[in-house]
């Protein structure tokens, strides 16, 4: 792929409000980089605060059919959607790969985990039900339901630009809800396929619509009085503002933040499988997941063999442009996310952190100017240094040596983010502990990177998540969706006279 030679030449990236895709409000524009290549690919126009008002007030217009019409017909569009995205999976995942930078395999995995929330969204009908009870009182019978919220808002990073949107907008919809997405600037593309796609499959023009945007957009749905709920996946201080702002407006938030995901090796796990494990969760994606394994936690003997094994399969990690079928890790998405990788490795080293793998001089032949980076890997962290103590988002794994189960798990409890965690081991009993006393959210067994599927939920405790409710599974539905409690009574039944005391079955 060869670069445009001047930038008037880069298309310009819009917004899908209405049906339409839109551009030329006058706003700021800002270029989309191609990251193996390291240069603009195209340009993405930020949204006006006028542009944002035009979609939020297109998704307000089109809430009332929409809530009305019946879950059975919705979820209907929704199995014709599934079959859309199916049909456009490689389009889609070839548009991760040439924004965002992951490898083209993983980008497949990321549309179908983002598919497996379509699958479960298409069941609404039954996931709307209520509850009866005939004769609650003398005459009276008594119901539950779940209706939708209206304007739903969902701002999503730029790690995941299929997945994490489709962790919100499939239930919010199939709720009876309308939406707005704001996707990452960085890789925006997506956003606009997977608009056009629901509208082929039939979804009536307003009730999804695209947004591209900085702060800018985000302030304005936040704001927004017609924007009912809001869900954000990013950073833990962007999610607690969200939150914190959102609720003093009156809003519902859910707003996923950081991670600091944690691999315990006790020394009686499968080394081989710990360390393949761990190769895998904590490099792919050049770590740019929320639940990357940035740290592996050596107990007692099991540290210097841990990372006798880790350090000869970082150093060998096939390291090129994401199109490339042998690559085993991309380039991470910017330049000045590459800085700042760059940044954290050197505070490593300046506190005392032995640096036993340097990924820092990785170049690819014939993509020069992309933004790689190799693997790096750090023994003998400690829990003071920042590159334990903040979420580097990036291909750098930490060893923390501790010198027993009982302090594996107070270290990890001790971190302000509790996303996710894994325990390598092969006794039943220490697992069952870890997983019961670790105060995360998402806890695996042997298993590196513990994602629920579409019918669980997602979702941290601690500075990793602000608001209630987790992401998608019932958890989505009872976000996107409020609870009324029904009463009624008819005829011969109804009392007479009035009645001044609490009523009480009769």
């Amino acid at each position: 792929m060869n670069a445009p030679s001047s930038p008037t030449e880069l298309a310009l990236i819009g917004h899908f409000i209405n049906g339409q895709k839109l551009t030329g409000d006058g706003a700021r524009n800002q270029p989309v980089y191609n990251p193996a290549l390291g240069v603009p690919i195209a340009q993405v126009e930020l949204a006006s605060p006028a542009t944002v008002n035009a979609a939020v007030e297109a998704a307000a217009a089109a809430f009332p059919a929409w809530s009305q019409t019946p879950p059975l017909k919705r979820a209907r569009i929704l199995f014709k959607y599934k079959e859309l995205l199916e049909r456009h999976h490689d389009d889609l995942a070839a548009l991760i790969t040439r924004e965002h930078g992951k490898v083209l395999s993983d980008a497949h995995g990321e549309v179908v985990r983002g598919l497996e929330v379509v699958e479960f969204a298409t069941g609404i009908p039954h996931l709307l039900r209520g509850e009866f009870t005939d004769q609650i009182s003398t005459g009276i019978d008594a119901w539950s339901l779940r209706q939708p919220v209206g304007v739903c808002a969902g701002i999503t990073p730029f790690n995941f630009p299929v997945m994490v949107p489709m962790w919100m907008f499939p239930l919010a919809i199939a709720c009876g809800n309308t939406f707005v997405l704001k996707p990452s600037e960085r890789d925006p593309s997506a956003s606009l396929l997977l608009a056009e796609l629901l509208q082929e499959a039939g979804l009536p023009d307003g009730v999804f619509n695209v947004v591209q945007g900085d702060k800018v957009a985000v302030d304005t749905l936040l704001h927004h009085p017609q924007v009912a709920a809001l869900s954000f996946v990013g950073s833990t201080p962007i999610a607690q503002y969200i939150y914190e702002t959102g609720a003093r407006l009156g809003k519902r938030v859910q707003a996923l933040g950081g991670a600091k995901n944690h691999l315990v090796v006790m020394p009686d796990a499968d080394l081989d499988q710990a360390v393949d494990a761990l190769i895998g969760a904590a490099y792919g994606s050049a770590g740019e997941r929320c639940m990357a394994i940035s740290v592996a936690v050596a107990v007692g003997s099991s540290a210097e063999a841990l990372i006798a094994r880790l350090k000869p399969r970082v150093r060998a990690l096939k390291v090129l442009d994401g199109t490339n079928a042998a690559a085993e890790m991309g380039p991470v998405v910017t330049a000045q996310h590459r800085q700042r990788i760059l940044d954290y490795i050197e505070h490593g080293i300046g506190e005392g952190a032995e640096l036993v793998v340097d990924g820092r001089s990785v170049t690819v032949p014939g993509r020069e100017q992309g933004f790689f980076l190799g693997g790096t890997l750090f023994d003998r962290v400690t829990p003071d240094m920042k590159i334990y103590r903040e979420e580097i988002f990036g291909p750098v794994l930490c060893v923390v040596r501790v010198p027993d189960f009982k302090s594996a798990v107070e270290l990890i409890n001790a971190h302000e983010f509790g996303n996710g965690t894994s325990l390598f081991t092969q006794d039943g009993a220490t697992a069952r502990e870890f997983a019961r006393h670790i105060q995360v959210g998402m806890v695996g067994i042997n298993v590196p990177i513990p994602v629920p599927m579409a019918f669980h939920s997602f979702g941290g405790w601690k500075k990793s998540l602000f608001g209630d409710q987790h992401a998608y599974g019932m958890e989505g539905v009872r976000f996107y969706t409020r609870y009324k409690a029904v009463m009624q009574r008819w005829g011969n039944s109804i009392g007479k006279g009035a009645e001044f005391v609490m009523p009480t079955a009769k």
